[in-house]
């Protein structure tokens, strides 16, 4: 974020906005990709996997300096918990990426003709579920601060990149965000899951982040001599 200061009101427009892209982007590649794939879902995956890293890289890129970029609960409550973002913003915060999720999931099903809201019904549950967003909101939490320690101008594109790659090595096509996923919770295409499975992979969300919270900060320490 920039040293210059700006007022929450603003960063909170920025989180709901970002969120609602990303949220839009996630959903209605989605449901392109599933109509253009001929029940093919490697291709259907590839055209849904694209568009989100690439609209993450931009979103970042052109948001992070007016309110960071969290767009994410976990990466929000990983901040406040290093100490790096006030512990008073991180309600609102999370309620703009909420609210900006599900706007999203409602302007990418308006796009394509469908009802603004369906409560999703996709079956994604069970431990390897659970493990695959544990590990993929590890990752993300592990590629921003090692980015914020070691390369922070290229954060955009690792976590574009981390996500891309993340949506293929995890059993589910790797959330890891809450917001998002609450999002997705409310779409029965493509990219949606059972309202009921939300909450399972929020706690394993937040467990993946604070587990790379806790190594991140070993790992990345400065050098001692």
């Amino acid at each position: 974020m920039s040293d210059t200061f700006i007022p929450l009101s603003r960063r909170l427009v920025a989180e709901g906005l970002g969120t609602a892209i990303l949220v839009a982007t996630v959903v209605g590649s989605g449901i392109m990709a599933e109509r253009l794939s001929g029940g093919n879902q490697a291709i259907a995956l590839l055209g849904n996997t694209i568009p989100t890293g690439a609209i993450l890289v931009v979103l970042i890129t052109i948001l992070g300096p007016v309110s960071g970029a969290h767009f994410n609960p976990a990466v929000s409550l990983v901040f406040a918990g290093r100490g790096e973002f006030p512990w008073r913003e991180v309600a609102p915060y999370v309620v703009a990426q909420c609210l900006g999720g599900i706007a999203g999931t409602i302007v990418a099903h308006l796009m394509f003709d469908l009802a603004p809201l369906a409560i999703g019904t996709t079956t994604r549950s069970g431990a390897s579920q659970w493990l695959a967003e544990a590990v993929a909101t590890f990752t993300l939490v592990l590629a921003i601060l090692g980015g914020i320690r070691y390369a922070p101008q290229a954060i955009p594109w690792l976590v574009g990149l981390t996500i891309t790659a993340a949506y293929w090595f995890t059993a589910s096509t790797s959330f890891a965000n809450p917001a998002v996923t609450l999002a997705r919770g409310f779409t029965t295409t493509f990219a949606g899951i059972a309202i009921n499975h939300v909450p399972g992979f929020v706690v394993a969300q937040l467990i993946g982040a604070t587990v790379g919270g806790f190594v991140a900060a070993a790992v990345f320490r400065p050098a001692t001599r």
